[in-house]
């Protein structure tokens, strides 16, 4: 198995009760995606202190669930919409901080001064 090229959070909040089938009717019907590319999609329910990560592997489908036992996921809440994530946004959800922090260092760019 090889890195996962693409990482998606579904924002706003989701029925945590939904298997493989309702998680990915939700990618196929109301976004418009493939769940069969090579990404994992990134669902949350009312509590911010559970997430489910839904992927396809090739043969078969990988469903997880997480449960914080302490503290709250900053999951975006605003929106109901699918966004792509870095690693770094990645590392931020899942230690609790906002995907979209306002005083983060960006990337340079090589050439400019």
């Amino acid at each position: 198995m090889t890195a996962v090229k693409q990482v998606y959070i579904v924002t706003g909040f989701c029925d945590l009760r939904k298997g493989i089938d309702g998680l990915a009717g939700i990618v196929q019907q109301d976004y418009q995606m493939d769940v069969y590319d090579d990404a994992i999609f990134l669902f949350c329910g009312r509590r911010s202190d559970r997430f489910k990560p839904l992927y396809w592997d090739g043969d078969g489908w990988l469903l997880c669930y997480k449960r914080i036992e302490n503290g709250r996921l900053r999951w975006p809440r605003k929106k109901d919409e699918v966004r792509q994530l870095t690693h770094q946004q990645i590392r931020w959800l899942l230690d609790g901080l906002s995907i979209d922090q306002k005083r983060a260092i960006k990337p340079g760019v090589n050439g400019q001064f």
